[in-house]
């Protein structure tokens, strides 16, 4: 998988050049797809858990994996789901969900902080037509768990979409003494809200074409944001009402154009808002950025369907659960070689072909392994940090 295979026969890569010279006991595509075929829904967990304990592991092997060097600092738990797509009527669980596909359901958790990439903290997958939200608190509380473990101790901020507007995100984040920050659905109650904000109380924020004038010392911006006090859920009894905030972010809606095709001015400005509750001490304006800094979880799916998870290989519920917890593995890995590579920023798709898929060369001497680098290689001293980093003592403990 590190190396970009997507599928069982995609494997067969561990055989190819030398491989085995380097590692014993390689097995056939076929052979590691019976043994994923033989894992059952507990191997799975097992697998699951057992890849928390590495994301632990790696943390404490290359510290500036999750806290960036600022342990004390804020850091994010973004949950979310994507539907895998796939063909072929023996795949077990694959069904129509919400995006009128018919595939499996991939719902996970990273980690993230201001200053370190997102890494996957628990990943789990579901039948095609599950909910978004089902299972949301419990993979919530396991990925609040693996930061804690991971070495994070500053306040953790727990992000969603309005998929998971609901008790069970909100409910998790608080029994662990969480931030919380999940779009609203647009229900009366919010709403009603939303038209009991005043008008002074609204603010420019930085958005895109916005201009900042100097002389007001004041964004001049078609967006716009402002609190409201809310108390969320009171459908429900009355020890589940959560008292937040409410913020509110509005966005003018362009003006179609007039026939003739010129710009019409615009008599009364009308707006697209878009609402969240939180229960952080931010302020309006950062409580905002934070909260559309979750799309940052859009990319860490979209690296994993351009890796391991551009197909779901198996007819098998439970190997491709397995596939799927294996992948989190890889992608953690990845995510850990990057930050010891002096590549914090870089995809995993960058690493594989600057780091992962070097063009080196293996030559035997004096019954050892001599592994020669390119001449004028660009990325060596990024290997050469990786290569001391993974063989070199631990870091030492503090404490």
């Amino acid at each position: 998988m590190l190396a970009g295979a997507d599928s069982i026969d995609d494997l067969d890569l561990l055989r190819h050049g030398a491989m085995g010279r380097l590692f014993a006991g390689v097995r056939a595509p076929s052979t590691l797809g019976t043994f994923l075929r033989s894992f059952t829904h507990g191997h799975v967990q097992q697998l699951d858990k057992a890849g928390g304990g590495l994301l632990a592991g790696l943390s404490a092997r290359v510290p500036g994996l999750l806290t960036g060097g600022d342990v004390d600092g804020i850091a994010f738990v973004d949950v979310d789901d994507t539907v895998r797509e796939v063909h072929g009527y023996a795949k077990q669980g694959a069904a129509f969900g919400y995006s009128k596909v018919r595939g499996l359901n991939i719902q996970l958790a990273t980690i993230s902080t201001p200053t370190a990439a997102p890494v996957i903290a628990r990943a789990r997958l579901r039948k095609g037509n599950t909910a978004s939200a089902t299972g949301a608190g419990r993979l919530l509380a396991q990925a609040i768990t693996t930061a804690r473990a991971a070495g994070v101790t500053g306040r953790i901020l727990t992000r969603a979409d309005s998929a998971y507007y609901g008790w069970a995100f909100v409910g998790t984040a608080l029994r662990h003494k969480a931030w919380f920050s999940v779009t609203a659905r647009m229900t009366p109650s919010v709403t009603a809200a939303i038209a009991s904000i005043e008008a002074s109380a609204w603010k420019a924020i930085e958005y895109p074409n916005a201009v900042y004038d100097e002389a007001e010392n004041r964004w001049v911006s078609d967006a716009e944001v402002a609190e409201v006090p809310f108390t969320a859920f009171t459908g429900r009894r009355k020890a589940e009402h959560v008292s937040c905030r409410l913020v509110v972010r509005r966005v003018k809606r362009l003006q179609p154009l007039a026939s003739d095709g010129s710009e019409q001015g615009e008599l009364f400005a009308t707006y697209r808002h878009h609402a969240f509750i939180t229960n952080s001490t931010l302020s309006v304006v950062e409580a905002d950025q934070r909260h559309r800094d979750h799309a940052l979880v859009e990319q860490v799916i979209a690296e994993l369907k351009d890796g391991p998870l551009a197909h779901l290989p198996s007819g098998k519920y439970p190997a491709n659960a397995a596939w799927v917890a294996c992948a989190v593995i890889a992608f953690n890995i990845a995510r850990t070689t990057a930050v010891a590579a002096s590549m914090r920023t870089a995809r995993w798709a960058t690493l594989r072909t600057r780091i992962i898929n070097i063009p080196a060369r293996i030559a035997a001497t004096g019954r050892r392994l001599v592994l020669h680098l390119p001449t004028h290689w660009p990325w060596t001293s990024g290997w050469k940090s990786l290569w001391a980093t993974a063989t070199g003592p631990p870091t030492p403990a503090t404490t």
